[in-house]
């Protein structure tokens, strides 16, 4: 007589954490925590508001091969007056970044206006919130800091992968974060001006990641000027001067 044991009950042992759809008993969504661990993976990017605009900034290594500007950048401009910062996985972060650029050319040609900042996370947030909703899709894994300049001034905002948002003075995202913090939250200052802004970015950077060079921060600088970026072996002399 052959004896058939009985498989566990895979399904039911892994339900939680297997589909977006289910709640654990304790009321989680695995696979939005899974996704906010990605994001703690992710190199370290930042941001914070200063006297007249936002500083966005993040590490991004670059080996001896590289080619610098070529793809994968973890800050984008979604419009001349507002720009953003990732941390966790590009690939799912250039679609957001792709949807918010439109919305922002479609509201400023149908009103002739730019597009408000809380206007673009609400519409990132929104698209980020339906999958966590449905079977068959996975969150984004990626986080942003959104920053720029509307009617209320300098505005900072984060997004998480569970589409939740929150508005800052300063933040960070990424596997740097906790000791990057403690600097901001020591030396920033409202009103500060745009050097000191740059100098604490990178001195919080700094501290985040050691052993990083120059070469590896992206830096921007959303002010009344508009959407500025220094990235590459053209930009190593502006960020060096703050080093």
């Amino acid at each position: 007589m052959i004896i058939i044991e009985a498989l566990p009950d895979i399904g039911a042992m892994g339900g939680y954490d297997r589909a977006i759809v289910t709640f654990s008993p304790d009321g989680r969504l695995f696979q939005v925590e899974y996704a906010r661990e990605a994001v703690k993976r992710g190199t370290t990017s930042l941001g914070l508001i200063f006297e007249n605009g936002v500083i966005l900034a993040a590490i991004k290594p670059m080996t001896s091969l590289s080619v610098p500007c070529s793809g994968s950048d973890k800050t984008h401009e979604i419009d001349s007056h507002l720009g953003l910062v990732m941390s966790g996985f590009i690939a799912d972060g250039r679609i957001l970044v792709n949807d918010a650029r439109i919305k922002a050319q479609v509201y400023r040609l149908t009103y002739d206006e730019p597009i408000d900042v809380l206007g673009v996370v609400k519409e990132i947030a929104d698209k980020m919130q339906l999958y966590t909703q449905y079977g068959g899709v996975r969150p984004f894994g990626v986080s942003f800091l959104l920053g720029g300049i509307d009617e209320k001034g300098p505005q900072l905002f984060e997004i998480d992968p569970s589409s939740t948002y929150y508005g800052w003075k300063a933040q960070v995202i990424g596997r740097g974060a906790a000791e990057a913090l403690k600097v901001l939250e020591k030396k920033w200052k409202s009103g500060m001006k745009q050097e000191d802004a740059i100098s604490l970015a990178i001195a919080a950077l700094k501290a985040a990641e050691a052993g990083i060079k120059p070469s590896d921060i992206e830096l921007v600088i959303i002010n009344n000027k508009g959407f500025n970026k220094y990235y590459g072996e053209k930009s190593l002399k502006f960020i060096k001067k703050y080093w």
